[in-house]
């Protein structure tokens, strides 16, 4: 049971009721989820959190049914019953079949252990994995530039530092780094 009033359609001030016939009509449903009921309880969330949730379930870069995935592994792994349910609802419209949600559990089981393995034992995170994933953007552009021959200069200077601390691998550099603490 909620823990405010939630607001029905027919009981709905206009405001609310302009965004539950948004949601019935994007979904594609002839009802209003209870979710929206209750945030209608705080107008200004139910718009918020309306807007919002259409923004990132836009299609991009990812197609609505993976975002829908995503959206039900965060719903499991969270413990939230209402939103994996929602989700899962949502995602077999989409075309998620009982393969698809098995191994899509498996994978978010999976790495819900190893994820509390590697916290638990605060296990260090490898160089090369740092290496292979680039710096953000805004990193990259606040980073000075060398010019010309500067620039092979540094690049030069670098590679023998760059290849020997490869070589000694993470466990020389946490030595290294705490003989200078």
């Amino acid at each position: 049971m909620p823990t405010v009033s939630m607001v029905e359609y027919d009981d709905a001030g206009p405001e609310v009721r302009a965004i539950f016939d948004e949601i019935k009509a994007a979904r594609g449903i002839d009802f209003v989820p209870n979710v929206w009921k209750t945030l209608a309880a705080h107008p200004p969330t139910l718009r918020r959190i309306w807007n919002d949730l259409e923004e990132v379930m836009r299609p991009g870069r990812l197609d609505r049914l993976t975002k829908e995935m995503i959206a039900i592994a965060v719903s499991a792994t969270n413990g939230c019953e209402y939103c994996t349910w929602s989700h899962t609802a949502a995602a077999r419209k989409l075309g998620l079949d009982d393969e698809m949600l098995g191994e899509m559990m498996a994978v978010v089981g999976m790495f819900n252990q190893t994820n509390r393995l590697a916290n638990g034992y605060q296990i260090e995170v490898d160089e090369v994995y740092r290496r292979m994933v680039p710096a953000p953007a805004k990193a990259r552009a606040k980073a000075p530039k060398a010019k010309g021959r500067a620039k092979a200069a540094v690049k030069a200077k670098a590679a023998p530092k760059a290849k020997a601390k490869a070589k000694a691998g993470p466990a020389a550099a946490r030595k290294g780094r705490a003989r200078k603490a």
